[in-house]
């Protein structure tokens, strides 16, 4: 007897719940529970979807969107791992920087929106800009406290066979962490997405999703565009997510299946 993959049972219920919403929502809106003027069919919805998927435009737009998104979230982990390893292994530096990052952390780029537009000509750069600043500290908190988790006797075990700081961090620390930065960089992509296309929305430009959905605010059918590029919003952050789960099963299997254990 086969035995049932867990991912696969997960994907048929999470497509059956999302099946059942759209039937409800179709029915609510035949039945006259909810007003088609205020929001649209969706059946209606998802045809117009459909179409956005051979809209030159749009296309265009997703593209401007995710070469921001990618272009952000690389930068940011070039940037925020260092960091995280640097404050998680020297104690002085993160009782010297630590209200800082705590100071900054809770700040919502959003508002930083005004700022970044008297600061950046080219809104692409606003955009990555934004995106970094956002995605840092998901990358940074899961690189220190990564560290901290690190089992210590096989730290000290390394060090009694004569293995220097640098060793011990190459061969213990990193392999131990780099579970904790895939959480953290999984997480960060999401937040990048948001921001990005949030910043499109209320920082102006002339390409990108926000962009797409701020023009079509105001034409013709405006409601039924602005849900179906909305909804491909969403679809595009549940498959890089996916993506994102996929390969942290692939690469740390013995981190997960420890995971399970506890």
């Amino acid at each position: 007897m086969t035995k049932r993959n867990p991912l696969d049972s997960r994907l048929l219920c999470g497509a059956l719940g999302v099946a059942g919403l759209f039937c409800v929502l179709e029915a609510a809106g035949r039945t006259g529970l909810i007003d088609p003027l205020a929001f649209p069919l969706i059946s209606t919805v998802l045809a117009r979807a459909a179409a956005l998927v051979v809209d030159g435009e749009f296309l265009s737009d997703v593209v401007s969107t995710l070469g921001a998104w990618a272009t952000g979230l690389l930068i940011t982990v070039v940037i925020a791992v260092p960091l995280g390893f640097l404050l998680g292994t020297l104690p002085r530096v993160e009782s010297a920087l630590r209200p800082i990052v705590e100071f900054l952390r809770p700040i919502p780029s959003i508002a930083l929106i005004p700022l970044a537009l008297a600061v950046f000509s080219d809104r692409f750069d606003m955009k990555v800009t934004l995106v970094v600043y956002a995605a840092t500290w998901p990358i940074l908190i899961n690189t220190m406290y990564g560290l901290k988790d690190v089992d210590p006797l096989a730290k000290e075990t390394l060090r009694s066979f004569g293995f220097g700081k640098p060793a011990v961090l190459w061969r213990v620390s990193l392999p131990s962490t780099a579970p904790f930065i895939a959480t953290g960089v999984r997480l960060a992509s999401a937040i990048a997405l948001i921001v990005a296309i949030s910043t499109e929305l209320l920082g102006g430009g002339a390409d990108g999703i926000g962009s797409y959905v701020l023009e079509s605010a105001g034409g013709v059918d405006a409601t039924e565009y602005v849900i179906a590029a909305a909804m491909w919003a969403g679809v595009i952050g549940l498959v890089t997510n996916g993506l994102f789960v996929s390969a942290e099963r692939r690469l740390f299997r013995w981190h997960t299946a420890r995971t399970e254990v506890v």
